[in-house]
Parts: structure tokens; C-alpha cells; sequence
């Protein structure tokens, strides 16, 4: 039995994949960049042990873990490899970034360019063995153009210097029950700021059908592709992971066509081409 792991900023996709079946199980996310080893076995072993028993999953059983995160640069990779390998002592262990996995289950063996659009953004282009260019996606601040963070950025901070209509303004602090004062201490003085500016996106989505709006996604999902998309081989076909990509494909799709570049698949959640992509290896 296979086990792979899908981690993002919020969340873990875990799936146990046998021949002839599978089990979905989630979990809080994992970085290994930012969490200390104590913080990981607590959710591996708190978490996930406890679920895989109750669906029945013996750890013995087994025999390949492939963990793709966020985070999951060289040495923090060898953090979560060996606690998984405390945890699974009969099985291989793999440790890969996010992006590999997302380009393994868009792309498969085949080269193309993959992104990631969740929560933060990456890219890469994948030769359909490996990651072979990557423009670093420089995370909320100075980056992470098409992301979460990065449109609830920019439509908060239009709507508060009234680069977006009025009513737009109000829609959103009201959708949200929030004042100019609670945003700015959200973003400048709780921590995680980057998960409360990619929490207004279910309003963008709600009136993405507002010409300003569509004028903003546009702009917004241009800034990707003209940042991290074109200095790659853009004959390749461009592919999608996460939950912006998945809700905004359609935006998207305009935005490339009208940029010249060919889209691929849409993903909201890289596993079930992960689950996909190592069954037939």
C-alpha cells in the first residue's frame, strides 16, 4: 500500500492507495521549513495514526510514503523523511516540494509548465521527469502574483483607496463584518497575514461578474504570467493546481488566451493526480 501526502499552508491531504482502492484522510498542514519536529509528530501522531486506525490502515501495510509540501527544500526535507521514517520503519520514503507534486499530477511524465494557485503561487517547467526552471515565487509580499494573498491584497487595498467602486467597499466589509482599523490589525499585527488576505477570495468569486472586477482579475492574473509564466518555454502547455485556480479557471483561460499561451488542465486538489500518477509507475 502506497501513502501520499498532498501539505499546503492550511491542510494535508493524506491517501492510502492500494490496487484496487483508496482512503482520503486530512490533516492540519505540514511545513517543515516553519514547524518544528515536535509540531509534525504532533499531527502525525495525534492526527493522522488515530484516522488511519479507524479506517483501518495498518501502518505495516505500508510500503512507499510520498510526502509533497510546502517548505520541503533539501534539509527541511530530511526532517520530515526521517520522522516519517520513525513512523513508517518498513517503508521507502520520499520528500518532495509541492511544486514537484503538482507538476507529477498535472503533468505526469509528459513536459509542460505547472502552477500552483492556492493560498500563495508557484511555477515551474517539467521536462515530465523533473523540475527544470522554477522564477521563486518570493511569497505575499514581495510576490505570489495570482494567489489568494495576493488578489485579497490588492482588492482590499483598491477597495480602501477607492480604486474600486463604493458599493464594492461596502460589500466586502460588510460580507466579512469588518472595519478599516480590523484589517490593518489583521495585517500588520496578528500573525499569518497572508491566510486572512486570501480569505476574502469567496467575495471576489461572489461578484467576479462585476466588470470592475473581471477588469481586476484580469489584471491580477496577467501580473502572473507576465512575472513567472514568460520566461519559460511558452509553447508548453500551462497547467493548474489549487483553489484559486480551480474557482477563477475561467478568468484565467481569458487572461492567457488574450496573453497568447495555451492552459492545460485545471486541479483543485494535486492528489487525485498524484494517486494517479504513481499507480502507474
Amino acid at each position: 500500500m502506497i501513502l501520499i501526502a498532498d501539505s499546503g499552508a492550511t491542510k494535508t491531504d493524506w491517501m492510502a492507495v492500494s490496487k484496487d482502492s483508496y482512503r482520503l484522510i486530512g490533516t492540519d498542514g505540514i511545513n517543515p521549513f516553519h514547524q518544528t519536529e515536535e509540531y509534525i509528530r504532533n499531527i502525525i501522531n495525534s492526527s493522522l495514526l488515530p484516522k488511519m486506525e479507524r479506517e483501518d490502515i495498518c501502518i505495516h501495510n505500508i510500503t512507499e510514503v510520498h510526502f509533497y509540501g510546502a517548505g520541503c527544500l533539501p534539509q527541511p526535507a530530511m526532517k520530515i523523511s526521517n520522522i516519517l521514517k520513525e513512523v513508517f520503519p518498513e517503508a521507502t520514503i520520499e520528500a518532495e516540494t509541492d511544486l514537484t507534486g503538482a507538476a507529477r499530477a498535472l503533468c505526469g511524465n509528459r513536459p509542460g509548465i505547472a502552477c500552483i494557485l492556492g493560498t500563495g503561487s508557484n511555477s515551474c517547467m517539467y521536462d515530465g521527469e523533473r523540475i527544470t526552471a522554477n522564477v521563486s515565487p518570493l511569497g505575499y509580499i514581495l510576490g505570489d502574483e495570482g494567489s489568494g494573498a495576493y488578489l485579497g491584497k490588492r482588492f482590499i487595498s483598491d477597495c480602501l483607496k477607492n480604486q474600486l467602486p463604493e458599493y464594492l467597499k461596502t460589500g466586502l466589509l460588510e460580507e466579512y463584518a469588518l472595519t478599516t482599523a480590523d484589517i490593518l490589525n489583521k495585517v500588520y499585527r496578528e500573525p499569518q497575514a497572508n491566510r486572512f488576505l486570501s480569505s476574502v477570495t469567496p467575495y471576489i468569486y461572489k461578484v467576479k461578474k462585476d466588470t470592475n472586477v473581471r477588469a481586476f482579475l484580469n489584471k491580477c492574473f496577467s501580473d502572473f504570467f507576465r512575472r513567472n509564466i514568460m520566461g519559460y518555454d511558452t509553447t508548453l502547455e500551462i497547467s493548474f493546481a489549487g483553489s484559486v485556480a480551480w474557482y477563477f479557471q475561467k478568468e484565467i483561460k481569458e487572461t492567457a488566451t488574450s496573453l497568447g499561451l495555451k492552459t492545460g488542465k485545471f486541479m483543485k486538489e494535486p492528489i487525485w493526480g498524484l494517486k494517479d500518477f504513481h499507480n502507474n509507475q
